[in-house]
C-alpha cells in the first residue's frame, strides 16, 4: 500500500523532497497534495511534479482525508504551528529540521503527538545514509576501541538573508550546528555531557555567526564542534578511540567513510536527470523510506530514528545577552531529552 504524502509549502527543499518521492515506486510512495500560502504557487508546484491536488492554505491540506503523512517544509519559525495543525487533523508528520526554534516548542509538539498516538519525526536525514549505518556498525563492533573524542565541523560562506535574521530563526547553530550535535550524540550513545563550554562570534544582527563548543562526557571523553555561516570548514565528522579513528563526510550528508585509511564510498544517485536545488538532496530517499517503514509498522513519535528511541536532535537559539553562550548550548541546544536518544 503506498504512503500518501501531502507537501506543506512549495519552497526549494519541498521541491527536492518531492522529486525524491516521485523517484520511488508508486506502489510505496505517492504525493497526493501540496499546499502553499498562495494557491497560484501551489498549482504551479503541483503541475511541475504531477500532484493531483493543490491548496491555497495549509489547513486545507491538513483536512484532506487522502493525505496520510504531511511533510513540513515551511520556514523554521512556522514549524510549530504547522506541525500542531497537522497533528490536530490526525496526520503523521515529517518536519524539516530544526523541528522547533527552542526546546519548549519541541516539547510541546512531541507531547501533542504522543497524546494523539501519532507519528512525528524531525527530518535529520543524516541518520539514514548508508555511510551513517556503516559507521554505527563500526562502533558496535568495537573496531575503534574505547572512544575518546569526537569532532564535527560544518561551515560555509552563505549569503542568505534568513541566516542573519533573528526573526527567521537564523544563525549557525540552528542551520548547521544541529548536524554536528546529532553526530556527537550518536557516536557517544546518547550520553549527556557533564560539562559544556562554548564561544561564539556574533553577527551584527545578533545571530550566531561562528560557534565552537566543547562537550565533556563521563570518563573524560570529549566531543567538540564548530559551525559557521561565514567561513568554509572541513565539513567532516570524526570519532577516535584507543585503537583507531573513523571519519565521515560531508557532515550533513555522508557519502564517504574512512576507517584506518580504508576509504569506502556510498554514492547516492537516483539515476535521474532531475536538477535538485541542494547538493546531496537525493539522499533524502533514505529518510522517506524510513518513514514508510515506521508507519507501516504502526510506530509513533518514539520511533523517529533507527536507534532507540531516536526522537531527534534539537538545536535552538537563545538571547545572547541573557547569559553565557555555554548556557545557551546547555539549555536549548542540548536541553531537550531527544538530543540524547540516538
Amino acid at each position: 500500500m503506498p504512503l500518501r504524502w501531502g507537501i506543506v509549502s512549495a519552497g526549494l527543499i519541498s521541491s527536492d523532497f518531492t522529486l525524491v518521492l516521485c523517484s520511488l515506486p508508486r506502489s510505496d510512495h505517492q504525493v497526493v497534495a501540496v499546499a502553499a500560502r498562495e494557491l497560484s504557487r501551489a498549482r504551479e508546484f503541483a503541475q511541475k511534479h504531477g500532484i493531483p491536488r493543490a491548496y491555497g492554505s495549509y489547513q486545507e491540506l491538513a483536512e484532506d482525508p487522502n493525505v496520510e503523512v504531511a511533510y513540513i517544509g515551511t520556514q523554521n519559525p512556522q514549524h510549530k504551528a504547522t506541525v500542531l495543525m497537522c497533528l490536530a487533523a490526525g496526520k503523521a508528520v515529517l518536519c524539516e529540521k530544526p523541528m522547533g526554534v527552542n526546546a519548549a516548542e519541541v516539547r510541546e509538539m512531541v507531547a501533542e503527538a504522543r497524546s494523539r498516538g501519532l507519528f512525528l519525526m524531525e527530518g535529520l536525514w543524516t541518520r539514514f545514509f548508508p555511510a551513517t549505518e556503516a559507521l554505527k556498525s563500526v562502533l558496535a563492533q568495537g573496531t575503534l576501541g574505547d572512544l575518546r573524542a569526537a569532532r564535527a565541523e560544518m561551515g560555509f560562506v552563505i549569503a542568505l538573508p534568513r541566516l542573519t535574521d533573528w526573526a527567521q530563526a537564523g544563525g549557525a547553530v540552528l542551520d548547521l550546528g544541529i548536524y554536528c550535535v546529532q553526530f556527537i550524540s550518536m557516536v557517544f550513545g546518547g550520553q549527556r555531557p557533564e560539562k559544556i563550554s562554548a564561544v561564539a562570534r556574533v553577527h551584527e544582527t545578533g545571530v550566531d555567526d561562528t560557534v565552537s563548543v566543547l562537550l565533556q562526557y563521563p570518563g573524560g571523553v570529549q566531543g567538540s564542534f564548530t559551525c559557521s555561516i561565514s567561513s568554509k570548514l572541513s565539513n567532516a565528522a570524526s570519532v577516535s578511540g584507543t585503537k583507531d579513528r573513523a571519519e565521515v563526510s560531508p557532515t550533513w550528508a555522508p557519502v564517504e567513510l574512512v576507517v584506518n585509511n580504508d576509504r569506502k564510498e556510498f554514492p547516492c544517485s537516483l539515476g535521474s536527470k532531475e536538477i535538485y536545488n541542494f547538493i546531496h538532496s537525493p539522499g533524502m530517499i533514505y529518510e522517506a523510506m524510513h518513514v514508510r517503514k515506521c508507519l507501516r509498522k504502526g510506530k509513533g513519535v518514539e520511533d523517529t530514528g533507527r536507534s532507540k528511541p531516536g526522537r531527534g536532535c534539537l538545536a535552538a537559539r537563545h538571547p545572547f545577552h541573557s547569559g553565557s553562550y555555554g548556557n545557551y548550548i546547555s539549555q536549548d541546544v542540548l536541553g531537550h531529552p531527544s538530543a540524547y536518544s540516538m
